[in-house]
């Protein structure tokens, strides 16, 4: 059985895809584990926070108007949260025991 990931993790995740260059709305959805429903409201709270931007009209391919680029604030943000996690050693239910 795996952990459900928080809410905070997921955010986390679609930016890390968008920063390995998962830059169209379907690559990040399949990359993040997620469904497009959910991705729609992930991709528009990170727009109005600033953590990522769309690009408009760039793409080749007539189905995806929009693609998605991190800003120097959503760098930082997938920077700083996998120092933390490198420092953190998570154990699973078994060994607190």
């Amino acid at each position: 059985m795996s952990i459900r990931r928080s809410r905070f993790e997921i955010y986390v995740d679609v930016l890390t895809e968008i920063m390995n260059g998962a830059n169209k709305p379907t690559k990040i959805m399949y990359g993040a584990n997620l469904s497009y429903k959910p991705l729609k409201g992930i991709l528009k709270s990170l727009l109005s926070q600033g953590l990522i931007e769309e690009e408009a009209g760039k793409i080749k391919d007539k189905r995806t108007k929009v693609q998605y680029i991190l800003t120097h604030k959503g760098i930082n943000v997938v920077r700083y949260y996998s120092k933390a996690k490198d420092l953190i050693e998570i154990s699973s239910p078994k060994d607190l025991d």
